[in-house]
């Protein structure tokens, strides 16, 4: 059976889920979901504010709903680009391992893919040791 869609409301939900996360802000007032890294935190999803740098080519506007998503590296994220999923990059973020989606186009990809995506850009950010555990719980939980 097929998940259900995803929705704007699934993406807090899903990154509270993961182990040692809080909702926070990183690049000064950004909202962001971090995990632990040296004296703060390391974003692995954030709430992208609207900018000059992101302009919807159909209408010309301000993106406004824009989810930044880390991957783990460039091959990752190309995947991602390739899919023909609602993901997509801006030349601001050539070189950055994250790709962007609107969360008003969440709709176009399963639950289940969304739950993949924000995990592994938690994997792509958190220390090594907790991804190891995590993984080896949630396998062990699978049986």
């Amino acid at each position: 059976m097929a998940s259900r869609p995803a929705t704007p409301e699934d993406v807090d939900a899903i990154c509270a889920s993961l182990p040692e996360t809080w909702f926070g802000t990183s690049w000064g007032d950004v909202p962001t979901w971090l995990v632990p890294h040296r004296d703060k935190g390391r974003g692995f999803l954030l709430y992208r504010q609207p900018h000059k740098s992101a302009i919807d080519p159909e209408t010309g506007d301000l993106y406004d709903d824009l989810l930044v998503i880390r991957t783990a590296d460039d091959g990752d994220k190309q995947a991602l680009l390739a899919g023909g999923g609602p993901y997509f990059t801006i030349p601001h973020f050539n070189g950055y391992n994250a790709v962007l989606v609107q969360t008003s186009r969440l709709g176009e990809i399963s639950y289940d893919e969304l739950v993949e995506v924000i995990t592994d850009a938690w994997c792509a950010c958190a220390a090594k040791s907790l991804v190891k555990a995590f993984l080896a719980d949630r396998a062990g939980g699978s049986d």
